[in-house]
């Protein structure tokens, strides 16, 4: 799926060490801080073939929020292709979630990250991020209603709050614990599943007085 208008990519050994480059530097060092000259040294490449290939830095970023984007789409489709449950696609995509968590290096969500970056909701870089946003949620919401749950719209949405939660906790926190977290999360959003008649429960229950007091006790703690 495209989340970005680029035009037709040049397929070259060049385009690829740019973009690699690009992804590695982006993703560890942040885009804005980061030129366009450092990334052909670092390439060995020459301006002329960068701008060959990319037209601006732009189209640069675009090509590689396309490229992160990519990498998940085929992580989802082969949790598809390997679940033997309507549910256990679910459980795949969260088992690909929490291993990046811990893998060296990690620095949270690239979308989420690009966005803090570039916050014009109507330029290039936060649409190809809500483009990916909105899909990543009908992924998941499509998942909900295979695996039977009776309100897949609101299961998904706490699924992908969940992935926000653990992808930003696991690079300004401990990893682990943010995995456990968001494990146990997803786990009792499954749960629902096998009985849909408790679905109806999520909601009321994040309403109550009961949950709203937990949630400002944590609240109070994490300041």
């Amino acid at each position: 799926m495209q989340i970005a208008d680029l035009p037709p990519a040049k397929t070259s050994a060049a385009r690829e060490r740019l973009l690699e480059t690009a992804a590695r530097i982006f993703y560890a060092e942040g885009i804005n801080t980061v030129g366009v000259q450092r990334i052909v040294e670092d390439a060995g490449v020459t301006l002329a073939t960068f701008y060959r290939h990319f037209p601006s830095k732009q189209d640069l970023i675009l090509a590689y929020l396309q490229s992160v984007h990519d990498d998940f789409e085929a992580r989802a489709i082969a949790a598809h292709e390997a679940a033997e449950q309507p549910g256990d696609v679910l459980s795949l995509i969260g088992n690909n979630i929490t291993a990046q968590l811990l893998e060296p290096g990690f620095r949270g969500c690239a979308f989420i990250n690009a966005a803090s970056e570039f916050e014009d909701p109507d330029g290039p870089i936060m649409r190809a991020v809500l483009t990916h946003r909105a899909w990543f949620y009908a992924l998941v919401r499509d998942a909900f209603a295979s695996a039977g749950h009776a309100q897949p719209d609101v299961a998904a949405g706490h699924y992908v709050m969940l992935r926000d939660g653990a992808t930003t906790a696991g690079h300004l926190g401990d990893p682990s614990q943010a995995r456990d977290t968001f494990e146990r999360g997803v786990a009792g959003l499954l749960r629902f599943t096998h009985d849909p008649a408790k679905t109806s429960d999520v909601a009321a229950d994040s309403n109550s007085p009961e949950a709203a007091s937990t949630s400002n006790r944590t609240s109070a703690r994490s300041r």
